[in-house]
């Protein structure tokens, strides 16, 4: 599907030089001389090369056409994530590299949304939030400035964010998945 330069926003796959790229960043630039243009920033999702692309404001760009699909997450091994239809039971299997980090945020039976292109999966959508529990951190200290000290953290899934000096270890919190970053406390 064609769409202008100017409809280009970040996470979206577009086909561009015989190759799929997904949108990091973008830049929507009007000089005053010349026309306007978008500062594209992408990365492949095949060879995990990155590009800088500028696209003029008359120029049209391929949006790739996904077919989005629920699945459950079923378990995972050395290489492989694996998850299952809930409607058809069909189970398929992801490798590690697709998912990245955000692999540590499964627990089983989550559900997510998997992107196909051309019957390969390409891309996996966790929930924007999910819980997770505080294994350790470290003790705040006294008279820090509260608005801006973060303190390092280590969650149960082995993953390692910044929270706020309030939490302790055992704590319950909510983990936004897109940035992994501290939410609230439950």
């Amino acid at each position: 599907m064609k769409i202008n330069a100017g409809e280009i926003r970040v996470g979206m796959l577009l086909e561009f030089k015989n190759d799929l790229w997904q949108v990091l960043k973008t830049q929507h630039v009007k000089p005053g001389k010349g026309g306007a243009f978008a500062q594209v920033e992408m990365k492949s999702v095949n060879k995990n090369t990155k590009l800088n692309e500028r696209f003029r404001s008359s120029e049209t760009v391929e949006k790739a056409s996904l077919e989005e699909t629920n699945f459950n997450f079923l378990y995972k091994d050395d290489n492989d994530y694996f998850f299952m239809d809930p409607k058809s039971f069909e189970q398929i299997e992801i490798k590690k590299d697709i998912i990245g980090d955000k692999g540590k945020l499964l627990t089983e039976n989550l559900g997510v949304s998997v992107s196909f292109y051309n019957e390969v999966p390409i891309l996996v959508e966790l929930p924007k939030q999910v819980n997770c529990k505080i294994e350790t951190t470290d003790v705040a200290l006294k008279g820090q400035t509260v608005s801006s000290s973060y303190k390092p953290a280590l969650l149960d899934n082995g993953l390692s964010i910044q929270v706020p000096p309030f939490i302790e270890a055992g704590d319950e919190i909510i983990v936004d998945t897109r940035n992994l970053e501290y939410v609230k406390k439950i």
